[in-house]
């Protein structure tokens, strides 16, 4: 069973930073690809970063420069460090997990950050920046 306990959210003002953690269990955390999505009011859920079991890593062009993601496979955790927050970046804030298939490598940058690639979902956390 695979389970994602997203922790770190809160309030913060604009200019500020906040680092969220995503810890995993139930799977062999190091043979599948990770990411952060987001989801504000009224709004779809939206791809914000991701990483894949070699590191590799892919941004929504919103966030590119200010936001990073990483793992640590000791610990099997996902973070997402968030530096010059906006209040755009208001929402909720979900981690996603899904198996690396055979075609990994040819498939998942193009669709790193879209919903369907992700088979597992956590539970969400909240991100609210203040003007």
């Amino acid at each position: 069973q695979v389970h994602l306990v997203e922790s770190g959210g809160g309030s913060v003002q604009a200019g500020g930073s906040l680092t969220l953690s995503c810890t995993a269990s139930g799977y062999t955390y190091n043979t599948y690809s990770m990411a952060w999505f987001r989801q504000a009011p009224g709004k779809e859920r939206e791809g914000v970063a991701g990483i894949d079991s070699s590191g590799i890593t892919s941004y929504a062009d919103s966030v590119r420069g200010r936001f990073t993601i990483s793992r640590d496979v000791n610990k099997n955790t996902l973070y997402l460090q968030m530096n010059s927050l906006k209040p755009e970046d208001t929402g909720m804030y979900y981690c996603a997990a899904a198996l690396e298939s055979a075609d990994h490598a040819t498939t998942w940058y193009v669709f790193a950050l879209e919903k369907f690639t992700y088979d597992y979902w956590g539970q969400g956390i909240q991100v609210t920046v203040s003007a």
